[in-house]
């Protein structure tokens, strides 16, 4: 499927990206977060704009959680738990969820954005449980923002590289690449750091 979307982002992109973000935002078991991606890698080719794409990505999914959230709020469980298409996804994710979001309410809306269950079902269960409605606009902008600017960020900073990680690992091989890479380096400047030290003292003596 990423193949597909990256044959195609660079003529459909900007509309294509907003619609799957939204779906999958609202509720729709659809590759929202792996359309940002893709259309972040084809942004470090040169065509598509980064800048662009990271705003149309943050407003579709602000847009999406927003209607969840509606859907969510006037029959949410009955919708949840009604027999029919990803009736087992639906139900675990309301087993899961309602407890930690009557506990954690802002967090899972804000971190629920990097974590795949909760994406797609958040604005759902926030609806579903009551959250006002308030602090689930502020805490899903912010998500929503925050989540498009790194998600856009790190996949345009790897480039071309990111669609082989992706295709076989998903998002976490690409954070784990940087993570992996990052502590290398840091690691590796460490070492030259001793090494000057200890030349530094071994001249002394």
């Amino acid at each position: 499927m990423l193949a597909s979307i990256v044959s195609v982002a660079h003529t459909i992109g900007y509309p294509a990206l907003f619609l799957l973000v939204m779906a999958e935002a609202g509720g729709a078991p659809v590759p929202g977060e792996t359309a940002l991606i893709t259309g972040a890698v084809v942004a470090n080719q040169g065509k598509l704009e980064i800048g662009l794409l990271i705003a149309i990505a943050a407003t579709a999914a602000i847009i999406g959680d927003n209607i969840g959230y509606v859907i969510g709020r006037k029959g949410g469980r009955w919708l949840l738990e009604r027999p029919g298409w990803f009736e087992r996804a639906r139900r675990e994710a309301l087993e899961a969820g309602e407890p930690f979001f009557d506990r954690h309410g802002p967090k899972a809306v804000f971190f629920g954005r990097w974590i795949l269950g909760l994406r797609v079902w958040a604005s759902w269960l926030a609806g579903a449980t009551r959250m006002r409605w308030q602090s689930f606009a502020f805490w899903n902008a912010a998500g929503g923002i925050s989540w498009a600017v790194t998600v856009g960020l790190i996949a345009y900073a790897v480039g071309a590289s990111a669609k082989g990680a992706l295709s076989t690992f998903g998002l976490f091989a690409v954070v784990a690449v940087v993570v992996v890479g990052s502590g290398l380096l840091l690691q590796r400047r460490r070492r030259r750091r001793m090494t000057a030290v200890s030349t530094r003292e071994d001249d002394r003596d």
